[in-house]
């Protein structure tokens, strides 16, 4: 299973990690994927999703 949510469909972005002497190396920043049930089925969804699909239900 790919690094994407399920919901919304986000996946990495890449970043660069600067070190001391300023050298730049290309990193990937991961998405916050959790296990959560949507709609009656199992799925990787992003806490993004997750937060608003909470503000939704209420």
């Amino acid at each position: 299973m790919a690094k994407v949510c399920e919901i919304c469909g986000r996946g990495a972005l890449s970043a660069v990690s600067r070190s001391h002497s300023n050298i730049s190396t290309k990193r990937k920043q991961f998405l916050n994927l959790q296990k959560t049930t949507y709609e009656g089925k199992k799925v990787k969804a992003c806490a993004r999703c997750i937060k608003s699909q909470s503000k939704l239900k209420k």
